[in-house]
C-alpha cells in the first residue's frame, strides 16, 4: 500500500531506501536549500523516481542557505576533507536541517492522507549530526503523530545500521551507485576526499561492490 512520503536527496542512503520501499511510496520530495551539492543530488533523485514511477517534487528552502551557517552552504573550498568525528567536520552540520525537512514532509503527508514519512539517516551519522540520532527521530515522530489528525509518523529503518550495511542492501537490490551523488563539494565529479566521499568509498568496499564512481583524485 502506498502510504508514505520519502525525503530523497539523491545520495546513496536515500536512493537505497527509495528502491527498497518503492511499493510503499506515493511521493518523493527533494529539498533545495542552497547546499553545494543540491543540484547534482536532485538530478539523481529525479532520475531514480522516474525509473520507479514515483511522483517527485522539489521544494525550495532558500532561507536555509541565506541565514544558516554551514560549510556545505559556503562553497566547495569551505568543506573539510577526511573523516574525523570532531572538528572540523562539525562545520558540515546544517542546523536542524532534518527537523525542518521532516516538518515539511509531515505537512505533505497529512495533506495527501499518507501516514508515514521515510528518512534514510543511519548509524554513522550519529556522532556528528544530532538530528540523525534515534532520540531525535523518535521525539520528532511523536511530535508529528500528536500534531496531525491522521497521526503521521516517521519510518527511519536505517537508524541503527551503518552505511556499509545500506550498501549491502543496495547490492541485494542490484543498485548502480554510480547513478547516485554524495560529494559535499558539489563538483562535476566526486572529489574523493571530503568526509562523505571517504564514507562512500569505505561503504562500497565493505559491501564488496566495485566502485565505478568518478573521483577527481583518480
Amino acid at each position: 500500500m502506498k502510504d508514505s512520503v520519502i525525503i530523497v536527496s539523491g545520495g546513496m542512503d536515500s536512493i537505497t531506501l527509495l528502491h527498497e520501499k518503492a511499493e510503499e511510496i506515493a511521493l518523493a520530495v527533494t529539498f533545495d536549500y542552497g547546499s553545494n551539492h543540491n543540484k547534482r543530488e536532485a538530478e539523481c533523485a529525479a532520475r531514480h523516481c522516474q525509473q520507479l514511477g514515483i511522483e517527485h517534487i522539489i521544494i525550495p528552502l532558500a532561507f536555509i542557505g541565506q541565514y544558516f551557517k554551514s560549510s556545505l552552504l559556503e562553497g566547495a573550498d569551505a568543506v573539510p576533507e577526511g573523516q574525523d568525528e570532531a572538528e572540523p567536520k562539525k562545520s558540515t552540520v546544517e542546523p536542524f536541517r532534518n527537523g525542518i525537512m521532516l516538518s515539511v514532509a509531515c505537512g505533505l503527508a497529512e495533506s495527501r492522507k499518507l501516514s508515514k514519512v521515510l528518512i534514510a539517516n543511519h548509524g554513522g551519522d550519529h556522532a556528528i549530526y544530532p538530528d540523525c540520532r534515534a532520540g531525535f527521530v523518535h521525539s520528532m515522530s511523536e511530535a508529528m503523530r500528536h500534531g496531525t489528525y491522521i497521526g503521521v509518523q516517521i519510518d527511519a529503518p536505517y537508524t541503527g545500521i551503518s552505511k556499509s550495511d545500506i550498501a549491502r542492501i543496495g547490492k541485494r537490490l542490484g543498485l548502480d551507485y554510480s547513478t547516485t551523488y554524495s560529494c559535499y563539494k558539489g563538483g562535476e565529479k566526486h572529489c574523493g576526499k571530503c568526509g562523505t566521499c571517504v564514507e562512500r568509498k569505505e561503504a562500497l568496499r565493505d559491501a564488496g561492490i566495485e566502485d565505478t564512481t568518478e573521483y577527481e583524485t583518480e
